[in-house]
């Protein structure tokens, strides 16, 4: 998993990427191919 300040990047390398909240952070997964992983800040 990345940490990065910005998601935008990361969320556009797959089309399966989503952005989700959890626990007041903002997370970047992918169901398809697991290793696009990240989370910010």
């Amino acid at each position: 998993m990345k940490v990065r300040s910005s998601l935008k990047s990361l969320k556009s390398r797959h089309r399966a990427c989503q952005v989700v909240r959890r626990r007041g952070r903002v997370y970047v997964i992918n169901k398809k191919d697991p290793r696009f992983k990240a989370r910010a800040g």
